[in-house]
């Protein structure tokens, strides 16, 4: 029975076009009202259950309202909520350590913000302030972030809007085996996509570098997944002009592709490691952390943020890690991101719909053209699909330059009966759409 005090979907979405900026778009054209959270399902306010395969965009890991992270939320929330970093708090320095324990190599030293975006802007901050260079590399297809720097940073014109932006930054062509900048094909490419950073950065820079900055898999840009040999050529090419590599693991950290973190997966220690989303299971905190000699180049009092290390936030975080060990998330990331790629790759071979399937772990994604040989985006399809899982009880994400890629990156918790159902709903689908 409906809570007498709860507003009828049709006038929240009326309220919501009156009272919020038109900016907060929303997918589906009659977006459901979500009310209710358990693990990897969602429920809409007239009570049908979804299975949730974007986990609020990359964000809730371990699962929608976990009991036990849910009960220590609580707890700190009786306790205390908010002082400032000014002042000492267990729940900052806990989490701190927790993250040095489970951050590759000598990352120890971290500085916790509200976001991702925050955490991409003090890692920029970190980097100048180490190198003493201002001029910055990132990749085409990125997204980093919605302020100044982020846009500056981020390679789609879709989230560009609203410059100027901050000089200085010089972009490379990243590793789109599928859409390869270079017309190569791997892996006879000689990595072509990896040589371009030191073309640009003696073409375009003063010779010297910041950082290079870089998704381990480009979420937003549509689950571009680099070949396993790309970021070590590039580490090393960002060495030899005296730059930093910042890893933005704001999408790919905390078990996602099946370990800690995704840089991992090519062997690769960064010199900066960024972090938010599944950091918190849907808390808002981000944070970076850095070797201690890096870490010193930003002195007392230079940085700082009102509510990074929020008590709440910071015990939020530190419960959700602990739960994802606990329940050996990051390796049912693997064994069933395997299961689901297995899956998806089957459909592939059914659908010609499908132009690629790519990605690591349970952050995987389906490429949708109108036809694979000219590889034309199919933008339209993609709509329909979307609408067509929706009414069947499954969300799935969109993203790429064009929208035209799924993008699957349900909560770490799922099982094979999910994948299942998810198969067959999705098979179902792209057969009524062709």
């Amino acid at each position: 029975m409906k809570n007498a005090q709860t507003m009828e979907s049709e006038d929240l979405l009326t309220k919501r076009n009156e009272y919020l900026i038109p900016a907060t778009s929303h997918y589906y054209e009659n977006p459901p009202v979500f009310t209710k959270g358990l693990m990897q399902h969602l429920w809409d306010s007239e009570g049908k259950k979804y299975l949730d395969l974007f986990a609020g965009v990359v964000t809730v890991n371990a699962g929608h309202c976990h009991p036990e992270i849910a009960k220590r939320i609580k707890a700190q929330i009786d306790t205390l909520q908010h002082t400032t970093t000014l002042y000492v708090t267990e729940p900052l320095i806990r989490l701190a350590i927790k993250l040095a324990e489970i951050a590759p190599g000598d990352l120890k030293q971290s500085f916790i913000t509200n976001s991702g975006t925050e955490a991409n802007e003090g890692a920029a901050l970190l980097a100048k302030a180490y190198t003493e260079s201002h001029d910055f590399i990132a990749l085409r297809h990125s997204f980093h972030g919605r302020s100044i720097m982020g846009m500056s940073f981020t390679g789609q014109s879709n989230w560009r809007g609203g410059g100027p932006y901050v000089a200085g930054v010089q972009f490379v062509s990243g590793a789109y085996c599928y859409r390869c900048p270079f017309g190569k094909t791997y892996p006879s490419c000689n990595l072509e996509c990896a040589k371009d950073v030191e073309n640009v950065i003696r073409t375009t820079t003063p010779g010297k570098i910041a950082a290079l900055i870089a998704e381990p898999i480009q979420g937003n840009g549509g689950v571009i997944t680099p070949p396993p040999e790309y970021f070590k050529e590039v580490k090393g090419i960002v060495k030899k002009y005296g730059g930093l590599l910042i890893s933005d693991e704001v999408q790919t950290g905390f078990g996602r592709t099946g370990t800690w973190f995704g840089m991992e997966q090519w062997g690769v220690e960064p010199d900066i490691m960024t972090m938010a989303k599944g950091m918190g299971n849907g808390l808002p905190i981000g944070g970076f952390i850095t070797r201690g000699e890096v870490a010193s180049k930003l002195k007392p009092g230079t940085h700082f943020c009102t509510f990074g290390g929020n008590p709440v936030s910071t015990t939020g975080a530190l419960a959700n890690i602990e739960v994802i060990e606990k329940e050996h998330l990051k390796e049912n990331a693997a064994s069933i991101g395997s299961y689901l790629k297995e899956k998806l790759l089957e459909l592939q071979q059914k659908h010609p719909l499908i132009g690629d399937v790519r990605g690591k772990g349970l952050m995987l994604g389906i490429e949708l053209v109108s036809d694979r040989k000219t590889k034309q985006p199919a933008m339209a399809e993609m709509k329909r699909l979307m609408e067509i899982c929706k009414d069947n009880g499954v969300l799935i994400g969109k993203g790429g330059l064009d929208g035209n890629v799924v993008r699957i990156k349900p909560p770490l918790c799922i099982n094979k009966s999910d994948v299942d159902f998810a198969i067959h709903v999705l098979d179902e689908a792209f057969g009524k759409i062709a």
